[in-house]
C-alpha cells in the first residue's frame, strides 16, 4: 500500500516534475546573452551645410557585440541551480513522509473498526436473545413490559453503532484509496490479524535524526543551498568582458574602408559596485547562521517529544494489558453469569441489561485506548521517519 502511494499519489509525481524543471534550468545556466548588431552612419555631417569635402562625407556602420560572461560565473550558477533540483527532492521526501502516516492512521483506524464492528455485532446478538426471552416470558407474568422495551431500544441503538462504524470503514477506504490514486469505491481488504506493536527505537539520538528526518535534513540542505548561493554571489568581484567590431564603408570612393575592434572588461570592485554583491553575502550569513539555530532546536525539540512518546506509550501499552487481561474478561464473566441467572428466573432483566451496558461501554473505552495507543505509534514512527 505505502508503495502504491508513493508511486501513485499526485502530489509525489508533482515534485518528480519539478525536480526536471530544475535539472532543465541547470542546463541553461552556461547560456550567453545574445549578440547586438546594429548598423547606421557613422560622422556623417547634417544636411544643409554647404561644400563638404569628399574625406568628410562620413561612412555607413555596421557594429557588432557580445558579452562574454567570466567562466567562474558560469560554473558557480551552475552548482547554485543544481542545488535548487535536491530541495524538491528533499521535499518530496518530507511529503511522503506525511502521507505514509496519514495511510499508517487509517489503516489502524480500519483495524479498530474492525474489533468494532466484532464487539458490536456480538453485543448485538446477546441483546437480541434477551429480546427474544423477554417476549417469550411476558405472557406468563414472568417479566415486566418496560424490561422489553428497555431491551428493544438497546438493540436499536445496538443498530445504530453498528451504521455508523459500517459508515466510518467506508470513509476510510475512500480516503486510503484516494492517496493511491484509485477510484473511491474501489475494492480494499485490510488484514485484521495484523499485529500492530511498538518498538522502540534503539539508537534514537540528534545524530540519527539529523541523519534521517527529512525536514532537518531538507534545513540542512537550504544552509548548503545558500552556501552555493554565497559562492555565486562571491564571483561577481570578477569581471565580465565584451568583445565589439565596428566596420565602417566611407560614402566618398576616395576614403578607405575602416573598422575597430574593441575589448572591454567590467570593474566591479569599485566601491560604488561592490556595495551590492558583499551586502548579500553578510546577508546571506546571518541567514545561515539563523538556520544553523534553528536546526538545532529542531533537533532538540524532536528528540525529546520522541522520548516522551516512548514513556506515553509504554504506559499505554499496560493499560491495554490491563484491559485484555483483567477488565474485559472480568465483565464478561459477570455478564455470562447475569445471563444464566436471567434465563434461570433468578435475575431481572434491567440487571441483566446493566451488565450489558457495562461491558459494551468498557469495550468502547478500550477501543479508544487502543486507537491513541495507534495514534501515537504513528506519530512516533512519524517523528523518527521510519
Amino acid at each position: 500500500m505505502l508503495k502504491e502511494i508513493e508511486l501513485n499519489n499526485p502530489s509525489l509525481k508533482a515534485y518528480d516534475s519539478q525536480v526536471q524543471s530544475r535539472e532543465a534550468r541547470v542546463e541553461g545556466a552556461g547560456a550567453w546573452m545574445a549578440p547586438m548588431i546594429g548598423a547606421g552612419t557613422f560622422m556623417t555631417p547634417y544636411p544643409g551645410q554647404g561644400m563638404v569635402g569628399e574625406d568628410d562625407k562620413g561612412a555607413f556602420m555596421i557594429s557588432a557585440e557580445q558579452d562574454i560572461p567570466n567562466p567562474a560565473k558560469i560554473k558557480a550558477k551552475r552548482e547554485y541551480l543544481a542545488t535548487l533540483a535536491e530541495t524538491y527532492t528533499l521535499g518530496k521526501s518530507e511529503r511522503f513522509n506525511d502521507l505514509r502516516s496519514r495511510a499508517r492512521q487509517l489503516y489502524f483506524d480500519l483495524l479498530i473498526a474492525a474489533r468494532k464492528m466484532k464487539f458490536q455485532s456480538e453485543n448485538r446478538r446477546i441483546m437480541q436473545t434477551m429480546k427474544k426471552l423477554a417476549d417469550i416470558r411476558y405472557p406468563y407474568n414472568q417479566g415486566r413490559l418496560n424490561e422489553v422495551f428497555k431491551a428493544e431500544g438497546r438493540l436499536a441503538e445496538a443498530d445504530n453503532m453498528i451504521l455508523m462504524t459500517e459508515s466510518q470503514i467506508r470513509a476510510n477506504k475512500i480516503a486510503l484509496n484516494a492517496l493511491m490514486n484509485r477510484q473511491p469505491t474501489a475494492a480494499l481488504e485490510i488484514d485484521t490479524a495484523y499485529n500492530v506493536s511498538f518498538t522502540p527505537l534503539a539508537q534514537l539520538d540528534s545524530t540519527y535524526l539529523a541523519e534521517t528526518r527529512s525536514d532537518i535534513r531538507h534545513m540542512e540542505h537550504n544552509i548548503h543551498s545558500m552556501r552555493a548561493n554565497i559562492k555565486q554571489m562571491q564571483q561577481e568581484a570578477k569581471p565580465d568582458f565584451k568583445l565589439r567590431f565596428d566596420h565602417m564603408s566611407n560614402y566618398s570612393a576616395m576614403m578607405p574602408r575602416q573598422f575597430t575592434v574593441m575589448g572591454m572588461l567590467s570593474l566591479p570592485i569599485v566601491p560604488w559596485a561592490s556595495k551590492m554583491y558583499k551586502s548579500e553575502i553578510k546577508a546571506m550569513n546571518f541567514e545561515i547562521e539563523a538556520m544553523r539555530q534553528q536546526k538545532k532546536g529542531m533537533v532538540t525539540e524532536m528528540l525529546a517529544m520522541a522520548r516522551s512518546m516512548e514513556t506515553e506509550l509504554n504506559a499505554m501499552q499496560k493499560q491495554l494489558e490491563n484491559y485484555e487481561g483483567k477488565i474485559l474478561p472480568v465483565l464478561r464473566k459477570s455478564l455470562d453469569v447475569s445471563m444464566l441467572s436471567y434465563q434461570e428466573n433468578k435475575m431481572d432483566l434491567s440487571m441483566v441489561i446493566d451488565g450489558w451496558e457495562a461491558l459494551n461501554m468498557t469495550q468502547m473505552n478500550y477501543l479508544d485506548a487502543l486507537q491513541r495507543y495507534y495514534k501515537m505509534i504513528t506519530e512516533y514512527e512519524k517523528s523518527i521517519e521510519r
